[in-house]
């Protein structure tokens, strides 16, 4: 089992990979790191460094059983507009993988189409956010971890913990 966690080169939210991480590592499931700009080290916005070695241009979706995109203004600023993220997550929700984003990082599942039909999801919410969603078709539900079949959401750092325990519950299913 090995999932791809997904952070912005810069201002990612620390707790929402540092916990993920930490639960991923302590069930045994493996992961990788992989950002909008490859090379060298990634900053989360309270400090955090984060090396990383892949790029989401060069990822090969099949090598993983789920994606897991890490929020904070980082994800607003570089990766809900990230072409290459939203082809990956399209492929790995259309293949059946678990698809999770926590924060801001859900509106990546809007753009890339995944929620329209009335998917419920949750985000950190921002007028920008909301509106995102509701142009996208998706339902905005008020909760910190919604569960709709593979995709997975939460709306900030303090649902990490229980958005990281789904994570594991959806891939032994």
């Amino acid at each position: 089992m090995k999932l791809l966690m997904v952070i912005a080169h810069e201002k990612f939210r620390d707790e929402e990979f540092l916990i993920p991480a930490r639960v991923f590592a302590e069930a045994g499931i493996a992961y990788d790191v992989a950002t909008d700009q490859p090379g060298g080290s990634c900053m989360g916005m309270l400090g955090e460094t984060v090396e990383v070695t892949r790029s989401i241009k060069e990822t090969d979706a099949s090598l993983y059983d789920g994606i897991v995109i890490v929020g904070g203004p980082g994800a607003a600023e570089y990766l809900w507009a990230d072409r290459d993220l939203r082809a990956l997550v399209k492929t790995m929700y259309e293949d059946g993988d678990v698809v999770a984003a926590i924060c801001l990082a859900p509106v990546v599942f809007a753009y890339a189409g995944i929620l329209e039909g009335g998917r419920q999801a949750t985000v950190f919410k921002t007028r920008l956010s909301e509106k995102s969603f509701a142009d996208k078709g998706a339902v905005f539900t008020d909760i910190p971890v919604v569960v709709d079949g593979t995709i997975i959401t939460a709306n900030g750092p303090l649902a990490a913990a229980a958005f990281a325990e789904e994570i594991i519950s959806a891939l032994s299913c």
